[in-house]
């Protein structure tokens, strides 16, 4: 693993002892033996959301400059590699999901000069760079897109996306019944140059997303050369969007659930022909050849959302993705037998193909932890947001349970993804306007479904610069592109960096210590006299990981306190509600 600069560790957080004595712990189900040790195996990638990073030039929008601006940041958190959500050249309908050219910077975000210069300075600083690869879809303005538009049907251009002919008498319905992720038929019709109807095109998301066609070989060639553009650029790897979606059953048949939920079978369903074909391990396999040519270092990861973790486990075997989202840890509440059950289902089920679990607990398209842990139960909007008019969370407690799930996180072995802000315990913004909202989700449901415009929101950087430091500072600085909520600046960086006891530097040590006791290519084994209705603890080596999801509190066993999400509490030798601490043995 490439190593981050150690972040400096303050006096305060000197360890302190706890005097109870430790239980016996049982094993828990052993991985397969791992390959030669990659660095991406215990890793901690770090997700920037570049529209809300950092803004340089004053638009109210974050840049790359802005990104580069603050890696020092990053190096000094402790994280491995920081993962960039896209900046390539777009229409920003859906926050730049919407690709029109893949090898072009969007000037939104600047130049490829800032793109290079990034990578130079992550590498400097021992950080990887990771970028975000849109394969399922494109753009409509896409140039091969306009072009299949242009062309008739079964033309070459119309063969690189998904056309087809309607159904009916005179072709006015949908070639078939699926729905689009973001609401609505998956289906739109085009119209022929003489204006009459013409055929249909499947968009998985918004009906300018349409989908590439993946049993066309001209689209595999296109992506391999896509590949390659960043990889000579210096990239460290790909993230790759929608991984589950590309391949599509044939004879695209109905099926009776959506593509955003609400079957019978589960989100997504085993059983939906728009996800999880076979045929995706035969692309990912070539891709990771691809890879292969630039050296052993280069990674692959799946944004690949299916059931159950063993299907999802298909392709992070030694030939294909490195590593895969581990979605149902991002989605099981804060709820000891249900952490327990799936950290167990995750090491079996990644174990079982010699790879690594990944754990994860926020991104830009969920509901921020620190807000989702701030009720009792599941937030009332389990799809995406949650607006002005919905249940608000209980701050307070959101931000003491998410630090203490954030801990327990990082004490597990394998790989862990972090969001920015989540540092920080930034919450979601829940009472954005409704005006302000830019997510295609919120107009296609018609305000059904809030959409993901409240985890996206600017970071705080400074507390006493307007807009919290998001943006240049000065006095012709645009509004920030999302407004922030009131009282944002109190959870700025440099706050947070000057208290010992604050979110970023119980993170900080966190990492360091993670990094220095090798948790995360440690083992797990379960301390039963610690592990009940609502408490957890496991033993990774010789550190002890505990977490208390309960009311009532719990005596500590014997060891040095390493570090506890309540970092108040000092050497106090108790386990509080909703806190978890690590304990050497």
């Amino acid at each position: 693993m490439t190593a981050a600069a150690s972040p400096r560790i303050d006096p305060a957080a000197a360890p302190e002892t706890a005097s109870h004595p430790a239980p016996a712990a049982a094993q828990s189900p052993a991985p397969a033996a791992a390959p030669d040790h990659h660095w991406s195996r215990d890793s901690v990638i770090y997700q920037i959301y570049p529209r809300s990073f950092r803004d340089t030039n004053g638009d109210g929008v974050g840049d790359l400059a802005g990104i580069t601006a603050e890696l020092g940041q990053l190096a000094d958190l402790g994280v491995d590699a920081v993962w960039l959500s896209p900046f390539f050249k777009s229409p920003q309908r859906d926050g730049g999901y919407d690709v029109a050219d893949y090898c072009q910077v969007d000037p939104l975000f600047g130049t490829m000069a800032d793109f290079n210069l990034l990578v130079a300075t992550a590498g400097r600083l021992g950080l990887r760079t990771i970028i975000d690869l849109v394969p399922n879809h494109c753009s409509s303005d896409h140039v091969l897109f306009q072009a299949a538009l242009a062309a008739p049907a079964g033309s070459p251009e119309r063969d690189m996306f998904i056309f087809r002919d309607g159904l009916g008498t005179d072709g006015s319905l949908p070639p078939n019944n699926w729905q689009s992720h973001f609401g609505g038929s998956a289906w739109t019709q085009t119209t022929n140059a003489h204006g009459a109807p013409g055929q249909w095109y499947l968009h998985l998301f918004d009906p300018t997303q349409p989908d590439f066609n993946w049993d066309n070989p001209a689209v595999h060639a296109e992506f391999e050369r896509i590949l390659r553009f960043w990889l000579d650029k210096g990239v460290d790897g790909f993230r790759v969007d929608v991984a589950h979606a590309l391949v599509k059953a044939a004879g695209l048949p109905d099926w009776g659930g959506t593509a955003w939920g609400g079957s019978i079978e589960g989100f997504p369903g085993e059983k939906a022909p728009m996800f999880g074909q076979p045929g995706l391990a035969d692309i990912y396999r070539r891709w990771r050849e691809v890879l292969a040519e630039y050296g052993p270092d280069r990674i692959l990861c799946a944004e690949a959302n299916v059931d159950p973790l063993d299907r999802m486990a298909n392709w992070v075997r030694p030939d294909q993705m490195h590593h895969a989202f581990n979605f149902p840890y991002l989605v099981t509440g804060f709820e000891a037998p249900a952490l327990r059950q799936v950290v167990d289902d995750s090491l079996q089920a990644f174990g079982g193909v010699g790879a690594t679990s990944t754990w994860v607990l926020s991104n830009h398209d969920r509901v921020r932890h620190a807000s989702r842990f701030g009720y009792e139960g599941r937030e009332p909007r389990e799809e995406d947001g949650v607006g002005p008019a919905d249940p608000q969370p209980n701050l307070a407690l959101g931000r003491q349970r998410a630090a203490a799930a954030s801990l327990f996180m990082l004490g597990l072995p394998g790989a862990a993804y972090l969001y920015q802000g989540e540092e920080l315990g930034l919450p979601e913004h829940t009472t954005l306007a409704d005006e302000y909202r830019q997510d295609p989700t919120f107009a296609r449901t018609g305000g059904e479904r809030i959409g993901r415009d409240g985890c996206r929101i600017p970071l705080p950087w400074r507390a006493l610069s307007d807009g919290a430091g998001f943006s240049h500072g000065t006095a012709t600085a645009a509004a920030p592109w999302l407004p922030m909520p009131e009282g944002w600046e109190e959870y700025a960086r440099d706050l947070q960096s000057a208290s010992p006891s604050s979110h970023l530097s119980m993170y900080r040590n966190a990492l360091r210590i993670r990094r220095e006791r090798a948790l995360g290519t440690g083992s797990l084994q379960w301390m039963e006299e610690y592990c009940t209705g609502h408490t957890l603890a496991f033993r990774n080596g010789t550190t002890v990981v505990l977490l208390n999801t309960g009311s009532t509190p719990v005596e500590l066993p014997a060891g040095t306190i390493l570090q506890r999400s309540q970092a108040h509490l000092g050497g106090h030798a108790v386990l509080e509600a909703n806190e978890a601490a690590w304990l050497a043995t």
